[in-house]
């Protein structure tokens, strides 16, 4: 069969209300592809965990800085005291600034919770705004007593769970102790690792030190999977998935249009 001899339409002098079509769906694949590639950026947020090994003796007290900027997040004291006929340890946490331990209050005072590992460390939880009492050691010497109490009394790898304040916007992170309470003995305590969580707001699981893998932003799809395949001899719309590619997709859908166009004049 003998081939027209005249000349075909083009892209390039399809009708204007071709390009007016064409136009639009630029504008589309441009923000088409904003919104996608929004959608697939990965989370900026990670687990800054410090390993440690540090034991806080009578009368001493740690000041913790669980971001490292210098300022005292938490101060972890370790108090003995001895009266005329009895002695008495207290371990508890102070926060600083404004800051929280997770716990329970029990009449007038603030326990501090010894978590397990794995707890979910989040704005569900109670927090102190002062102190939290963590062990208490007491022995009275005429009477021949001594009592322990507290949630952390004896207890190896349990957790505090905190949160604290960077740049007025809260933050969520855990400390892993081991606290030792032994009758007509000074309160041992031993801070073995701390970490927060760098996203405001975000929850962290007491013992957790690494980001949690997050697929919520992925996309299904191959973006070059539209430049593959057979061009269709029936004119579809642009898809998403090309609107998607941007140029690359527009100028797909151009080739598509023009062959569309040549094939009615044939």
């Amino acid at each position: 069969m003998k081939r027209p001899s005249g000349p075909r339409k083009t892209a390039s002098n399809l009708p204007e209300s071709v390009h007016q079509h064409l136009n639009m769906y630029a504008l589309a694949a441009g923000a088409a592809g904003v919104s996608v590639m929004t959608l697939a950026q990965p989370s900026e947020g990670k687990i800054v965990y410090t390993p440690a090994h540090i034991s806080i003796g009578v009368n001493k007290l740690y000041n913790l800085d669980l971001n490292h900027d210098g300022i005292t997040d938490f101060a972890i004291d370790n108090a003995l005291t001895h009266g005329i006929n009895n002695s008495s340890g207290l371990l508890k946490v102070v926060d600083n600034r404004g800051n929280g331990i997770e716990g329970g209050r029990e009449g007038f005072k603030f326990d501090a919770f010894a978590l397990n590992r794995g707890y979910r460390i989040s704005s569900k939880g109670f927090f102190s705004s002062s102190e939290a009492i963590m062990a208490v050691w007491s022995c009275h010497f005429v009477q021949h007593t001594c009592h322990t109490a507290g949630d952390w009394d004896n207890v190896a790898n349990r957790y505090l769970g905190l949160k604290f304040l960077i740049n007025r916007k809260t933050h969520y992170g855990w400390a892993r102790l081991s606290v030792r309470v032994r009758r007509h003995n000074p309160i041992t305590a031993t801070l073995t690792g701390y970490a927060y969580e760098t996203i405001p707001g975000k929850s962290i699981k007491a013992g957790q030190t690494k980001e949690a893998a997050d697929h919520s932003g992925e996309q299904d799809f191959s973006p070059n999977a539209d430049l593959t395949a057979p061009i269709s001899d029936t004119p579809q719309p642009a898809s998403l998935g090309m609107l998607s590619l941007g140029a690359q997709g527009v100028a797909l859908w151009r080739r598509r249009e023009s062959v569309d166009a040549t094939q009615l004049n044939n």
